[in-house]
């Protein structure tokens, strides 16, 4: 019976941690949406690999790992919500949402990442 307290403590402790990295400010927020423009212009093949690592680092470079991970996590689902509707193989569609956003206020006020070209 000891063990199985034990073990819940333990549990409710590492997940209560791991709540606390997961935890996000508007800083993070608005990080996360800028990476997602630099998502959106690598996938419009805007950004060769050079540009799509200095904006990458201009974005999360002032983070820890474990912030950054959780940053580009959000970015990649506010990505993924860009597509929510299109056919996966309607490759204009996918281009053509992803045009409308990195032209939007969105991506076009960035401008404190450093990612307007």
């Amino acid at each position: 019976m000891k063990f199985s307290k034990v073990l819940l403590i333990l549990c409710a402790l590492t997940a209560s941690i791991n709540v606390n990295a997961l935890a996000m400010g508007p800083q993070e927020f608005a990080a996360a949406k800028s990476m997602t423009c630099v998502l959106a212009r690598e996938s419009l093949g805007q950004l060769n690999p050079d540009d799509y690592a200095s904006s990458t680092e201009a974005v999360l470079g002032g983070y820890n790992q474990t912030e950054a991970d959780v940053i580009y996590a959000k970015a990649l689902g506010y990505y993924d919500g860009l597509m929510f509707g299109i056919p996966a193989d309607s490759q204009r569609e996918v281009s053509k949402r992803l045009q409308t956003f990195v032209n939007s206020l969105a991506c076009t006020s960035t401008v404190s990442f450093g990612l307007n070209t």
